[in-house]
């Protein structure tokens, strides 16, 4: 049993301070819906999480079953069993897909896989996603679609099999088939292990599929609003104009957001 906690975390990227005090907990299991509209801080939070270097974490705490995620570094955090599948994938030109996948692979185990084992298990993840066949040997994300680009996290997910996994809008650039290939797909690890979600979406029709346990609304760097599966309902009925009244808020003008790349979430020893 794994347990995410964020305790009044601040974050600020630069001079601004986008986090201004979340506290949220995440148990094995769980699904957790990240909502709110663009530019309040629902990205930052996934990131700021998993280690990205261009946000501050000015106060607060990360607890990672017990231990201080804040602590570790990137590759750390990524051994320890938290991944992100990123809302802008990087492009990795001159490394395959199964080179860097079992690099990653190798990282978190205690001896390396077999070649063969390795590659039963890259093609039976590469059929279950219905991806291109030569999708083991082109380069990461070199000249992929986006909707590909978002499949192959959700590929290297699948491998990896972390403990909590955080997907960043992980459905956008996915045609409806698409999105019901990724569902079927997360529904059916959690079914067999205790891995625990936490989705960043503007789409119910993805949360249609996946069924949040818990849902949040963060507005201006503040969880506002906290449910279950009727929240998203109701946010995907209403908006969040009902939101706004109820709890006297002025919506935001949003500045046009900073496209980060973590690179890789993938664990890299000699990272330090």
């Amino acid at each position: 049993m794994h347990n995410l906690q964020i305790i009044d975390l601040h974050v600020k990227a630069g001079d601004k301070q986008i986090l201004k005090g979340i506290n949220l907990e995440v148990k094995s299991g769980e699904i957790h819906a990240i909502m709110g509209p663009n530019g309040n801080g629902k990205s930052t939070l996934l990131q700021s999480i998993m280690g990205h270097p261009a946000y501050e974490i000015t106060n607060g705490q990360i607890l990672f079953d017990g231990e201080d995620v804040l602590a570790m570094s990137v590759d750390e955090r990524a051994r320890a069993g938290l991944f992100l599948g990123m809302q802008y994938p990087a492009e990795i030109p001159g490394v395959t897909n199964s080179d860097f996948l079992r690099a990653a692979l190798d990282a978190r185990a205690e001896k390396p896989l077999s070649v063969f084992k390795f590659a039963q298990q890259l093609e039976k993840e590469i059929e279950h996603l219905k991806m291109k066949q030569d999708m083991a040997h082109r380069f990461v994300n070199d000249g992929f679609s986006g909707g590909e680009k978002k499949r192959n996290e959700i590929l290297q997910m699948m491998l990896l099999k972390p403990a909590i996994a955080m997907l960043d809008e992980i459905d956008s650039g996915l045609d409806i088939d698409a999105i019901k290939i990724v569902a079927d797909a997360l529904n059916e690890l959690r079914a067999n292990s205790d891995i625990a979600l936490m989705c960043v979406s503007h789409y119910e029709r993805f949360f249609l599929l996946m069924k949040p346990t818990h849902a949040h609304v963060i507005f201006d760097g503040k969880v506002v609003c906290e449910g279950d599966y009727e929240l998203v309902e109701k946010v995907d009925t209403q908006g969040y104009d009902w939101l706004y009244k109820e709890l006297d808020l002025q919506p935001l003008v949003a500045d046009k957001p900073l496209v980060y790349s973590l690179g890789t979430c993938a664990a890299n020893r000699s990272a330090r």
